[in-house]
């Protein structure tokens, strides 16, 4: 019978993590390096990606691939599942973490090229990659792909119309490749509310003063907190938890 700290050991698996160099994403990267799994860290900038990769195989010993990949352009999504691929043979777990929220002055105002690439980024490629790793997965017998939503997917504001549409298509997303990639693959999604990460400096003092009173717990997130949701998704942990849609938010009213 396995013990708790069994479930979490991913000992002899490979994760890939999108937007993985900083925020969230490099705090999965941290989380399931420390588990034991071999990461590939991806994102737009790949110095960053290197030094992540470097920080990652000194300090946990696993192996550790930073690729260059601009997940809003459909090619770059077969790219990075195909280094993958070729690097380790096998991936087990896939965190869709890469994500951007870009301002616009007014509804009236967003322009069809902002609409194109907030959706390319936060909808198209990560459904491209998905799929890859989904088809991967079910051929190899087992997988864990994890999607990062936001609450602005269910409770919207008006700067986030365009953004809460797109990762309200990962919750579908969620649902349906879970139906089509199970029982091998397990298909599950994070629903973050704010989380004080380097994107939050750009909020102001004044900004985020203002989020506690609009959460239960009071405050917002710190980016570790995210970690124990990635482990038990990417877990065996999460062995009969597939479709699943996890509002982590901090009691968002």
């Amino acid at each position: 019978m396995s013990t708790p700290t069994d479930l979490f050991d991913l000992s002899g698996r490979t994760a890939i993590v999108t937007g993985g160099s900083r925020g969230l994403g490099k705090e999965m990267v941290l989380a399931l390096a420390a588990q034991g799994a071999d990461v590939v860290i991806a994102s737009r900038k790949l110095a960053n990606c290197e030094e992540l990769a470097t920080e990652v195989r000194d300090t946990f010993g696993v192996r550790a691939l930073p690729v260059e990949c601009h997940i809003g352009y459909w090619d770059q999504a077969d790219t990075l599942a195909e280094a993958a691929i070729a690097e380790f043979g096998t991936i087990d777990i896939l965190v869709n973490n890469a994500g951007m929220s870009p301002l616009y002055p007014s509804l009236g105002e967003i322009t069809e090229a902002l609409y194109d690439k907030t959706m390319d980024v936060n909808l198209k490629g990560t459904f491209r990659l998905s799929v890859l790793m989904g088809d991967h997965m079910k051929a190899s017998g087992r997988g864990s792909i994890i999607s990062v939503s936001s609450s602005a997917a269910v409770k919207p504001t008006p700067n986030e119309a365009v953004y809460g549409l797109a990762k309200a298509g990962l919750h579908n997303m969620t649902e349906g490749l879970s139906k089509a990639y199970g029982p091998e693959v397990r298909v599950n999604c994070i629903q973050p509310g704010p989380f004080l990460t380097d994107i939050s400096k750009a909020w102001g003092d004044e900004a985020i003063a203002a989020i506690g009173p609009n959460l239960s717990l009071g405050r917002a997130g710190e980016p570790d907190e995210i970690v124990g949701a990635a482990l038990y998704f990417a877990s065996d942990a999460s062995s009969f938890t597939t479709g699943a849609i996890l509002r982590m938010d901090g009691g968002l009213r």
